[in-house]
């Protein structure tokens, strides 16, 4: 048996065996990556610009973009690095750094995404107490929960993890550090403090779940009783963006984490990985631009220049 102090780094999943496979790996993250960070990006500049979009919504929005860049830049730069010099090491501070981005960027973001919820229950069903209950104090203090949950969240769960003790072993079966694999690389009875720890947090977002769902049967129920159906399609279309991250964002994790080990593979866990931890910072800003003609119209002033 090794300590986890004797331990100086890691090896992680390998795309490829050849390089040109590894070559072609990495102008696929590369493109990928520049897509995130152009896409949140311009949303960043579009909210932060124009006066108009100084609401709620689109506070919550921007920090929603900023999330998804931290998210997409904790894994994504270290695989193309990996590609491009054909080489799996992480050094062990390395991978105990992208742990802890990874669950204070997961968490914070989920945590965000309940709050959106809450956001949109009150915009729809309570419209004539939106600013009291959503005024800049609130919206600040909301966003700050939310960032400092995440944050003791990725702080108990990286010293946990990092404190147990390994068997000899250093290779993960992923591109980049994440809990599950570094826990089959401990001691068959020494992973119960991480277990319980897990199983704790999975209650706390279980209850975020239970809080978004509760949301949206209210704000359903608010929305069919609008009279007029120009109305019913204005509250739709200001939900059905943050409906599709969320959706997005839990079918894939619950999948990965839920699905019976009959179907597991190393190639399906890649996969999965890859749309729980890549697939979003991408997509949600294509999600919310696309629904949304005040984002669409900011976003073309600042790629334009416009803006007066």
């Amino acid at each position: 048996m090794c300590n986890s102090s004797s331990i100086t780094e890691f090896l992680l999943l390998a795309f490829a065996n050849t390089q040109e496979l590894q070559l072609l790996h990495f102008a696929l993250f590369l493109g990928i990556y520049l897509a995130a960070l152009l896409g949140n990006g311009l949303i960043l500049t579009a909210i932060a610009c124009d006066h108009r979009l100084h609401t709620p919504m689109y506070f919550f929005l921007l920090n929603l973009a900023l999330l998804d860049i931290g998210c997409i830049s904790t894994t994504v730069p270290k695989a193309m690095a990996n590609a491009l010099w054909n080489t799996r090491a992480i050094s062990y501070q390395g991978c105990a750094a992208q742990v802890f981005f990874l669950v204070f960027l997961f968490s914070s973001e989920y945590f965000l995404l309940t709050v959106m919820a809450y956001d949109r229950y009150v915009a729809i069903c309570q419209p004539l107490h939106y600013g009291s209950l959503l005024g800049s104090r609130a919206c600040a203090q909301m966003a700050a929960a939310a960032w400092g949950s995440g944050f003791l969240n990725a702080v108990l769960h990286t010293a946990n993890t990092f404190s147990l003790p390994l068997c000899c072993g250093n290779t993960l079966k992923q591109f980049f550090c994440e809990i599950p694999q570094i826990l089959k690389l401990s001691c068959s009875d020494s992973y119960l403090r991480e277990s319980q720890l897990t199983t704790a947090t999975a209650f706390l977002l279980l209850g975020c779940f239970v809080f978004i769902a509760l949301s949206y049967v209210q704000i359903f129920r608010a929305v069919l009783r609008i009279p007029s159906q120009q109305g019913r399609h204005k509250a739709f279309s200001t939900c059905l963006p943050h409906l599709a991250v969320v959706s997005l964002f839990l079918s894939t994790i619950i999948f990965a984490h839920l699905k019976p080990p009959s179907i597991s593979s190393l190639s399906l866990d890649l996969v999965l990985a890859f749309l729980y931890f890549v697939v979003p910072p991408v997509a949600n800003p294509f999600i919310y631009s696309m629904r949304n003609k005040e984002i669409k119209v900011a976003m073309w002033k600042v790629m334009t220049g416009c803006f007066s």
